[in-house]
């Protein structure tokens, strides 16, 4: 747990692969060690595993030049965003190069009549969106980091404003992807449908770099709105605060964004970002439309809190509130590693129909507290999606344990309840038994996709399956 892998025995010798990088890429391939772990390790408690060398491509050529390199002495390639990544996805498992996308940060075409963009993969989506500023355009996919675009592709990942607009999986129209042997390919266009041939783009988002390299992305924009307004509203348990979340959604209330948090993760928020919130199960919401329409949702969505305990809505329809409101919501990662200093935050997610929502969320929690656990819940959870955050001792192998099985159980109940393993983080290389439990034989026909595309198992080996 932390730190980092280091098991030689699983690792390909990179040298030859390294030695024709360097010629290539000069000073743009780094064997530094700090460089090397740094691209190893992710946010959270999986172990990282440092790669042999990090490449700094400028361009999609450059990028299927090392992929051409690096299958010729099957040499594995990790590819890197920004590694905000949750699952372990960016560990070199078994060494290798590192191909670091950061310096591909173009915006590089905007279509404001037909409301879609062309950007390269390491543009991140805080900078799409100072570039959109004045067009009266934005990207709404939101997971909280300021992820790359190409990782979050890679991931599928979505956020808080999936709700109302969706996921990366609805929102990317196309890709540029380099093959595991070198090809260049572009999959999709900027046509809003297609019934021509296989649907590659889709193949490729939520691959995490196991089939290629994404290098660059067509998506999907929209209007900014006339009027946002947020609210946070308190509960006295948290069963009122989900029914609510069930209710909004079922009553086609067109909220943008409706976040659980239940009561560790308030009084962590509030000692974290400063804010005076009660310390009891709470729902931020958001809602965007005209000035008339978001003024009606929200008092159609205060009507039904009210039905289920709901307090008072507490507005923040003021810019710099809701961005105080929102920054606070996307650092409860942070605010949960500061309740218990010293600890290991591991991050886990599930997803269930929103009819089951209540009931996995209240006997999870149950389950945490019999469990002797600390484990904020925060949750996307208009769309069924919800988060723990594990705090645990990394000496304390008891606890690690009962964090472990209180996991799988779970997961296990996520998926008795016609859910998922994970709604966004991925399955890179932590979740890998539960996908296998989750598909079942598909996960056969995802291994033959893997070995079609990649038949020397070179793209992020050791992630969403085995092989």
């Amino acid at each position: 747990m932390g730190g980092l892998v280091d098991d030689a025995r699983s690792r390909v010798d990179a040298g030859p692969a390294i030695a024709e990088l360097s010629a290539l890429l000069e000073t743009r391939l780094s064997t530094a060690q700090a460089v090397r772990e740094h691209h190893g390790k992710d946010l959270t408690y999986h172990a990282g595993a440092a790669p042999d060398a990090v490449a700094f491509p400028n361009s999609t050529e450059e990028v299927a030049a090392i992929v051409r390199i690096c299958a010729s002495h099957k040499t594995p390639i990790v590819p890197y965003g920004t590694g905000t990544s949750l699952e372990g996805h960016i560990a070199a498992l078994h060494g290798g190069v590192c191909i670091d996308l950061g310096g591909m940060n173009a915006v590089l075409d905007v279509n404001g009549e037909d409301m879609d963009c062309r950007v390269q993969a390491g543009v991140t989506r805080k900078a799409l969106n100072d570039y959109l500023r004045d067009s009266g355009l934005f990207f709404p996919i939101d997971p909280g980091a300021d992820a790359s675009l190409g990782g979050m592709a890679a991931t599928r990942a979505s956020g808080t404003n999936a709700v109302r607009y969706g996921t990366m999986r609805e929102n990317v129209l196309g890709l540029t992807v380099v093959t595991a042997d070198g090809r260049v390919i572009r999959t999709g266009g900027r046509a809003r449908k297609s019934s021509a041939g296989y649907d590659l783009t889709r193949l490729f988002v939520g691959s995490e770099g196991t089939l290629g390299v994404i290098t660059e992305l067509q998506l999907r924009l929209y209007g900014i709105p006339e009027a946002i307004t947020a609210a946070v509203c308190s509960f006295d348990n948290l069963e009122g605060a989900v029914n609510t979340v069930i209710a909004v959604i079922q009553s086609g209330i067109p909220v943008a964004r409706i976040e659980l948090l239940d009561e560790v993760q308030m009084e962590a928020i509030n000692r974290y970002s400063g804010l005076d919130y009660p310390v009891l199960p709470t729902l931020f919401f958001e809602f965007h439309g005209t000035e008339a329409g978001a003024r009606e949702q929200a008092e159609r969505a205060g009507e039904l809190a009210q039905e289920f305990g709901g307090g008072d809505f507490r507005w923040a329809a003021q810019q710099e509130d809701r961005n105080r409101l929102w920054q606070a919501r996307h650092d409860a990662y942070h605010a949960c590693k500061a309740m218990r200093p010293g600890s290991e935050a591991w991050a886990t997610d599930v997803c269930v129909p929103i009819s089951r929502l209540a009931d996995c969320i209240v006997e999870t929690r149950r389950d945490i507290d019999e469990s002797n656990l600390i484990a904020p819940i925060v949750g996307h959870v208009g769309d069924g999606n919800f988060h723990l955050v594990y705090l645990v001792d990394p000496e304390d192998r008891d606890e690690l344990k009962r964090a472990e099985a209180h996991n799988e159980r779970m997961v296990m109940r996520a998926l008795a309840m016609g859910g998922t393993c994970t709604g966004e983080h991925g399955i890179g290389y932590g979740k890998i038994d539960f996908l296998q439990a989750e598909q079942g034989e598909a996960v056969s026909l995802m291994r033959s996709i893997k070995t079609a595309l990649d038949p020397d198992n070179i793209m992020n080996p050791g992630k969403i399956l085995r092989v």
